[in-house]
C-alpha cells in the first residue's frame, strides 16, 4: 500500500509503498477514507512538537471502514465505519500511561516511559496511509456514518471530539456565556461549534486572524467575535465589553504563544465560581496568584483528548445536525505529493481544513 512514512526527524516525510497491514490480537485493519493534514504537521514533521517513535507510517485520526479484525477484537466489526482517535492507554487505572500513535503527544506528565515507548513500538501504522492497523480500543464505531454525504468534512470528527472533551470539563450549560481563546485555530474552532451545540448563550470567539473571525461570526448571531491586541488589559477590557459582563466558562484553545498574556486576559473576565478549561498548545507558565484563585473559588482544568463516549456522543450530534460540518472550508488532497499536502494545511486557519482522501 502506499503511505506517508516518516523514517526520522530529519528526513522529512516521504510518500512510500510498504507491507499491508495484517489483523491481529487486539487491533482492527482500516481501509482509510478521510484523514484531516493538521495545520502544524509540517513543524511536527521537523521535530517541533515532541518525539515520536520512528520509523512509522504518520497520521493521527480519521474515518476509515473496518477490512479485518484480530480474533479477541468485538468492539468494532467488519464493514463498521469508524473514527480513529489514536489515542491509546495503558488501560491501568490507578497509574495510566497514555500515548497518541501515529503522531506525538504523552498524556499525565508528558516524560516517556518504558510503556509508552512499547506502546509505540507495537504500533506504528499511522492514518497517513489507504490502510493502517490500530488498536480496537481507539476505535468509535459510527452507526449510520455509511451514508453521510461528505466523508471530507467528516474527517474533522476527532477534533470535534477534543473539543467536546473540553467543553465537558467546564461543565458548560444552556445560556452560559463562554469564552474561546485561539477560536481562530482549528481546535479553537471546534470548540466555538460544540459551545453553540451545548446551547451557550453567548461564545465570545477570541483570536488573532481576523478573517477566522468573521467567519465564526456569520455562523450564528450568539458568537461575538474579539481580535486579540496582545495586551492583556485591553483584550481582558474588550472581552467584558463582548460578554456584556464575566464569562461563565472560558476553554483556552490556544496554539503556542510567545507569552500567556492572551490566556490571562480570558482568566481575568471569569466570573466568581466560573471554570476555565486548558486543551491548547500554550507552553508558559500561567502567573496565577493563590489569593484570586481561591477568594474567586475558580476552577481550573486541563482536558486532553477524549473518551470514546465523548467521542459517540459527538458523532450523534453531527448526526443530528446540532454540528453543522457545512461550515467547514475543505480542501483535499491526496497521497502522492505529501510536501505540497503539508504546504496546503500550515496556510489554513480555523473551520478550513486540509483532508487527505487516500
Amino acid at each position: 500500500m502506499k503511505a506517508w512514512t516518516l523514517t526520522s526527524l530529519d528526513a522529512g516525510l516521504t510518500l512510500e509503498e510498504v507491507p499491508d497491514p495484517q489483523p491481529r490480537s487486539g487491533g482492527a485493519v482500516l481501509r482509510m477514507l478521510a484523514v484531516q493534514v493538521p495545520a502544524y504537521t509540517r513543524v511536527l514533521v521537523a521535530g517541533g512538537r515532541g518525539g515520536i517513535a520512528t520509523p512509522t507510517v504518520l497520521g493521527v485520526g480519521g474515518i476509515g471502514v473496518v477490512e479485518a479484525v484480530g480474533d479477541d477484537v468485538h468492539a468494532v466489526r467488519p464493514g463498521d465505519v469508524v473514527m480513529s482517535s489514536g489515542f491509546l492507554s495503558s488501560g491501568r487505572v490507578a497509574e495510566p500511561e497514555e500515548v497518541l500513535l501515529g503522531w506525538t503527544g504523552i498524556g499525565g506528565r508528558g516524560t516517556a516511559t518504558g510503556t509508552t515507548d512499547a506502546m509505540r513500538r507495537t504500533w506504528r501504522t499511522g492514518t497517513f496511509a489507504e490502510r493502517a492497523l490500530m488498536p480496537a480500543s481507539t476505535l468509535i464505531a459510527l452507526p449510520g456514518a455509511e451514508d453521510h454525504p461528505d466523508l471530507a468534512r467528516l474527517a474533522f470528527l476527532p477534533w470535534l471530539t477534543i473539543a467536546a472533551g473540553a467543553v465537558e470539563r467546564g461543565d458548560l450549560a444552556a445560556g452560559d456565556s463562554v469564552v474561546v481563546a485561539g477560536a481562530t485555530g482549528q481546535l479553537g474552532g471546534a470548540t466555538v461549534l460544540l459551545a453553540l451545540a451545548a446551547g451557550a448563550g453567548r461564545v465570545v470567539a477570541f483570536g488573532r486572524n481576523r478573517a477566522s473571525l468573521e467567519r465564526l461570526a456569520a455562523l450564528d448571531d450568539r458568537v461575538v467575535p474579539v481580535a486579540a491586541l496582545a495586551d492583556r488589559a485591553a483584550d481582558a477590557a474588550a472581552l467584558a465589553r463582548a460578554l456584556g459582563g464575566d464569562a461563565d466558562v472560558v476553554v483556552d484553545a490556544l496554539g503556542p504563544a510567545p507569552t500567556s498574556d492572551l490566556t490571562m486576559a480570558a482568566y481575568d473576565v471569569l466570573r466568581t465560581d466560573g471554570t476555565m478549561v486548558l486543551v491548547g498548545g500554550v507552553r508558559q507558565s500561567l502567573p496565577i496568584p493563590y489569593s484570586d484563585l481561591m477568594h474567586r473559588r475558580l476552577t481550573l482544568r486541563g482536558s486532553w483528548m477524549a473518551s470514546n463516549e465523548t467521542a459517540y456522543a459527538t458523532w450523534r450530534q453531527v448526526r443530528a445536525g446540532l454540528v453543522d460540518l457545512d461550515a467547514l472550508q475543505v480542501t483535499t488532497v491526496g497521497l502522492n505529493d505529501p510536501d505540497q499536502a503539508l504546504a496546503q494545511a500550515e496556510a489554513v486557519r480555523g473551520l478550513e481544513i486540509v483532508t487527505l482522501r487516500p
